[in-house]
């Protein structure tokens, strides 16, 4: 065994030189991919670089901070506004309804209860009798009717239908854009077609609800109808043909359905006394107590309507949510210590001239929360007057020529000094932005200068697996770290990148300015040729430039004209762009395959010759134990003849 162990360690030396040639590759394709992804880097931050903000930051000055202060952004224009009076900011219109809504100060509505539930908590209201129901539908073919099921709509009663969260009007008519007609059989007609795609969503009541329960082979103990505060009255139960109505035991929400079991009229469960099994149906018939109301808020993208169904099960709490996330574009609020609600519009300003911002619709709003007869305050626009124009916002930050500013309180004409706003070149934000693009310049440069210089140590090889078994850990790491070292020196793919990026550097361009190099405004090479061409900054003289001519600064960077006009950034950019595809052809990138690159075209190759040297191997290592194998063989019949022969010769 020792001997073929030998023989075949000996033989299989070429092979160990194809691992190692393997292993180098891999090194190599893995170094360049490296090199890649920090080209790929920069060239992301070269893309940024392109744009005009990176060069036009502008900073303000407002004279007076307590009354307006401003912001722009690199869009603005050098100059100077003047703000000589503010002489009314802008409001959200507000309505505090007319008084408490508790019956009893001492006992006031719990905001988190059911409503219905507190029926003695606040005056005498009416709720409605029918059945909420909420159906949304994902349209899957342009144009596709909807119809909603689930009984009769009830009359005079118009459904919330919304298309992708915008509400629609219902009319009676033939439906224009932004209108639906409700049918008296369910169907909805869109003024605009639906489109593939779309989600709509409807709110809807019907005169009353039918539910049927089917027991498969488990027999059930509860069911739950999915609707709350039923309305004792129109319930009614057949049970195998038997109709049962509610009778009141006196605790609570619970009410008898004769010997069947009980409901919580309150969540809509019904309990049976003992489970049912598939001998049993059921079939009820119901209402619900709910009420309804609507808001049309003017808003700046126009008039907004929103209807919407409140149930008795749910809480003031979820009502105000309901109002609060709609688009109405209102907030409610409740405080407990006056008992009051009011509604405020988000957005500030008047948008409904001459008129109210908020039209309320509804019992629920005007009498049970005693909106009705309340007045609108608020609702105005910011008035002022800037560079002699008086004029007006809806908001008291608005933008204007690239300027957001913001009015802070009011001022008359002629009480303060006018109120002065500057906008300027933020030289310090550009002077930043430039030195960022130099910094990651030269982490570039220095990375690829390392490969290119690394020293080639030609006597560390790749190890092989007979090699690893006699090294610990951090002697193969040190090893492998000293093998891989140098595999890209000197190469010529890397070396021409770097000759490029210096002639894009140091060439000229065509800005129509003071500066045509870069180093004409303080950016140019280091001294030391060893940095592989790094840039150095002389911020002085690059500040003095951007103040003198920040225009003729831009363009050397960023200017897009042809040859002697483009940019310095536009040129590294094609550079590194050009290079990163020759490399992607040469080691490809981590999703490609072997076949799509120089250098997996060439490990595919050595992979081929290590399957057939192994196949070799494995030829000569079974010619090496036939040969050995016979070779003990005639040895063993040797020494049986010579056994032999002694045993005679003794016999003699």
């Amino acid at each position: 065994d020792q001997i073929v162990k030998d023989l075949m360690k000996a033989e299989r030396m070429p092979l160990d030189k194809l691992k190692q040639k393997k292993q180098i590759l891999e090194w190599q394709r893995d170094d360049f991919r490296s090199i890649n992804t920090k080209l790929l880097s920069f060239r992301d931050k070269l893309a940024n670089l392109k744009l005009t903000p990176n060069y036009r930051a502008r900073t303000t000055t407002t004279s007076n901070e307590a009354y307006v202060t401003a912001t722009a952004t690199s869009g603005a224009s050098q100059a100077a506004y003047s703000i000589s009076a503010v002489s009314q900011l802008a409001t959200a219109a507000t309505r505090v309804n007319t008084g408490a809504i508790s019956a009893d100060p001492s006992k006031k509505i719990d905001v988190a209860a059911s409503l219905y539930e507190q029926k003695d908590r606040y005056a005498a209201y009416t709720w409605e009798k029918g059945v909420v129901e909420s159906k949304t539908i994902q349209v899957k073919e342009a144009g596709e009717s909807i119809k909603l099921d689930g009984g009769a709509l009830k009359t005079g009663v118009e459904p919330s239908v919304k298309v992708n969260g915008q509400s629609l009007k219902v009319v009676t008519g033939s439906p224009s854009a932004g209108q639906v007609k409700v049918e008296s059989d369910g169907s909805l007609t869109f003024g605009t077609p639906l489109a593939a795609g779309s989600s709509v969503k409807v709110e809807y009541v019907l005169e009353q609800k039918s539910d049927q329960l089917t027991i498969g082979e488990d027999p059930v103990s509860t069911w739950s109808l999915g609707k709350g505060s039923i309305d004792v009255d129109s319930f009614t139960l057949n049970h195998n043909g038997t109709e049962y109505q509610l009778t009141k035991p006196g605790n609570g929400n619970v009410y008898k359905i004769g010997t069947i079991g009980e409901i919580n009229v309150n969540t809509g469960v019904i309990t049976f006394d003992s489970p049912m099994d598939d001998t049993n149906t059921f079939e009820v018939e119901y209402t619900q107590n709910y009420s309804t109301f609507s808001m049309e808020t003017h808003t700046s993208k126009g008039i907004v309507n929103e209807t919407f169904f409140i149930t008795g099960n749910e809480s003031l709490n979820g009502v105000m949510r309901k109002v609060n996330e709609s688009t109405a574009g209102v907030t409610m609020f409740y405080d407990s210590f006056k008992d009051q609600v009011t509604l405020t519009r988000k957005e500030t300003g008047d948008f409904n001239l001459g008129g109210n911002e908020m039209a309320l619709s509804g019992d629920f709003l005007n009498k049970f929360l005693k909106f009705e007869g309340s007045a609108e305050s608020g609702g105005s626009n910011a008035k002022l007057k800037i560079n002699g124009l008086d004029t007006e916002r809806s908001s008291n930050t608005f933008e204007m020529n690239g300027v957001t500013f913001t009015l802070k309180q009011t001022f008359l004409e002629n009480t303060i000094t006018p109120v002065t706003v500057s906008v300027n070149n933020d030289t310090d934000k550009v002077l930043e932005n430039i030195k960022g693009f130099v910094e990651s310049y030269n982490e570039l440069i220095a990375e690829i200068s390392k490969k290119l210089n690394e020293e080639k140590h030609r006597s560390y090889k790749p190890l092989t697996d007979d090699e690893r078994e006699g090294l610990s850990e951090k002697q193969i790491e040190k090893w492998e770290e000293m093998a891989r070292s140098g595999l890209l020196k000197n190469d010529p793919l890397l070396s021409n990148v770097l000759s490029g990026m210096r002639m894009d550097i140091s060439n000229s361009v065509e800005t129509n300015g003071l500066f045509k190099q870069l180093a004409s405004i303080g950016i140019k090479t280091t001294a030391n040729y060893l940095d592989g061409g790094k840039l150095q900054i002389d911020e002085a003289k690059l500040k003095e430039a951007l103040e003198k001519d920040l225009q003729s600064v831009e363009n050397l960077f960023r200017g897009d004209g042809m040859t002697s006009g483009r940019g310095v950034v536009h040129k590294l950019y094609d550079t590194v762009d050009a290079t990163m595809k020759k490399l992607q052809e040469k080691a490809g990138r981590a999703t490609s395959t072997n076949q799509q690159f120089a250098l997996g075209r060439q490990l595919l190759d050595v992979d081929k010759s290590i399957d057939r040297f192994d196949n070799k191997m494995k030829q000569v290592e079974n010619r090496y134990w036939r040969q050995f194998t016979a070779m003990e063989k005639a040895i063993q019949r040797a020494n049986n003849q010579s056994m032999y022969l002694m045993q005679q010769f003794g016999n003699m």
